[in-house]
């Protein structure tokens, strides 16, 4: 039962759902629950650093129940999508209305829709990789399974990644760095990619042609069933679940460096690389995403079995909060730099 806990991550399309009916005030039920009711709830509830036995983790590891709350996301999303795009095209809303639902639907997207295909990405399995390609479509993001796999994994805590925040960075900065620079590296590294393999980069082949003319033609298709009111939307709700998956990855790294050895290569991945979240409720509602350092020390373990490491540094608040606090930054540098200081692969700053 105890793994039940993690049917709650529905909650959130859920809100989302609810608002999308009720409107009026419900509209704004998916940001209260993310940005509100969880961050207080975390404040007040202990922090859990109990780990899976190791005899128990490959059998948890194949348990198919965990693989298939991660595919149920993928009709909720679409679905939840399709009813944002309705009623907005179809339905007469305030500007309250209209702002509360595209925020509340992006933040699914980037929830439900990119944080699940970051994890189904790193499968090795083809349905899987195909779901995580399928759920970054209505994101417009569908580069990052490139860029995430081959291209941040590799770089991480490097001036080479540009997911990788510096030490006094303002996050809408590093936005800007990180959407440009991480489309820009995945397209370099399908382009190695096909030279290595000897084949020609403008071709079916080079997965980010693949990507752009699927990415359009997902815009096209709203374009023509809604109109420029569908079209308009779908645009906001992929950059609102964009921003979101960008000020995660500001929160994941910032300021943590790894040092460059005599060879002139950056030392091995450690869990000192990526800052971690023990708050229950995050770990829930992202699959336990803020388990981050186990993550990158070991990509391919499932979200289930991912462990606390006590030398990896923690954040004072769980994910929800510590995005709050990065979109303000006097805040966010008021609380990370006096941990960053006391953090061995903190940058100098």
């Amino acid at each position: 039962m105890k793994d039940a806990k993690y049917l709650a991550a529905y909650l959130l399309p859920l809100s989302a759902a609810v608002a999308l009916y009720f409107q009026g005030a419900w509209s704004w039920a998916t940001v209260v629950l993310a940005f509100v009711l969880i961050p207080v709830v975390e404040i007040f509830t202990p922090q859990s650093s109990v780990n899976v036995a190791t005899e128990e983790e490959q059998r948890r590891s194949n348990l198919r129940f965990f693989d298939g709350l991660l595919y149920l996301n993928l009709p909720v999303v679409f679905a939840l999508v399709g009813a944002y795009l309705y009623v907005l095209t179809q339905k007469a809303l305030s500007v309250s209305e209209l702002l509360g639902l595209t925020l509340g639907v992006g933040i699914v997207l980037g929830a439900n829709g990119i944080n699940v295909a970051h994890e189904l990405g790193h499968r090795s399995d083809r349905t899987a990789r195909f779901c995580a390609k399928l759920l970054l479509l209505p994101s417009l993001y569908q580069h990052f399974f490139i860029e995430h796999n081959r291209g941040h994994h590799k770089h991480v805590a490097t001036d080479k990644d540009p997911a990788s925040a510096r030490a006094g960075q303002i996050v809408y900065f590093f936005w800007f760095q990180s959407i440009t620079g991480s489309w820009r590296s995945a397209w370099r590294l399908e382009k190695e990619r096909l030279l290595q393999e000897g084949k020609s980069v403008v071709s079916w082949g080079n997965e980010m042609i693949r990507f752009t003319i699927f990415q359009t033609l997902w815009l096209v298709v709203v374009g023509i069933l809604l109109g420029p009111v569908g079209l308009v939307s779908a645009l906001c709700i992929a950059l609102i679940s964009i921003l979101l998956l960008e000020t995660i990855n500001y929160v994941e790294h910032y300021g943590l460096r790894r040092r460059m050895l005599a060879s002139g290569r950056p030392e091995p991945v450690l869990p000192i690389h990526s800052w971690n979240s023990d708050h229950e409720l995050g770990r829930i509602f992202l699959y336990e995403l803020t388990r981050h350092s186990d993550h990158h020390f070991k990509a391919t373990r499932k979200y289930q079995i991912l462990r606390h490491i006590d030398e990896s540094p923690q954040l004072p608040y769980g994910y929800p909060t510590s995005i709050i606090l990065a979109l303000l930054p006097p805040l966010w540098f008021a609380v990370m730099h006096p941990r960053l200081k006391d953090t061995s692969a903190a940058m100098a700053f």
